[in-house]
């Protein structure tokens, strides 16, 4: 992802349920209500994750709000979307999902110029003593931060 690109939505809970191996950036086919929702902040990337069906990329469980001003256009606000990738890319990481057991999730959705892109991760699940383990030590380097700034005001 590049440092020109405007973020509108981040998969936090991504980050805290799976290890992100690989990432992606691949373009998202979108209506223009659609569009306009997503200019002003109406998506959630929780819960959604992507499937490979006939060679094809699809991302599930994104919620895009309908816009407010659509009326008869709007569109299914849960519908699947196709994820725009070269047919080599799609290949590769069905071999990885079949067989080494990866998940394809959407990472953050962003606008690189005036299209919408979706940041996939090649993630692998982590367990419970994994989250419990990530999580002490962003409490640990929370506390050390803590520590050095209180220290540092005196």
């Amino acid at each position: 992802m590049n440092e020109h690109n405007k973020v509108i939505a981040k998969n936090k809970k991504a980050f805290f349920d799976y290890f992100v191996i690989n990432t992606y950036e691949a373009g998202i086919e979108l209506y223009g209500t659609e569009v306009k929702s997503i200019r002003a902040g109406n998506v959630n990337l929780k819960d959604s994750f992507c499937s490979i069906e006939d060679g094809e990329l699809f991302i599930k469980g994104m919620h895009i709000s309908p816009y407010e001003k659509g009326n008869v256009f709007n569109r299914d606000p849960l519908r699947d979307k196709k994820l725009l990738m070269h047919k080599r890319e799609i290949i590769s990481l069905l071999g990885k999902v079949k067989q080494d057991g990866f998940s394809i999730i959407p990472l953050s959705l962003y606008f690189s110029g005036s299209k919408v892109k979706v940041e996939l991760g090649l993630c692998k699940g982590k367990k419970l003593y994994d989250k419990r383990d990530s999580e002490s030590k962003k409490q640990a380097d929370r506390d050390i931060r803590r520590t050095l700034r209180d220290r540092n005001k005196y």
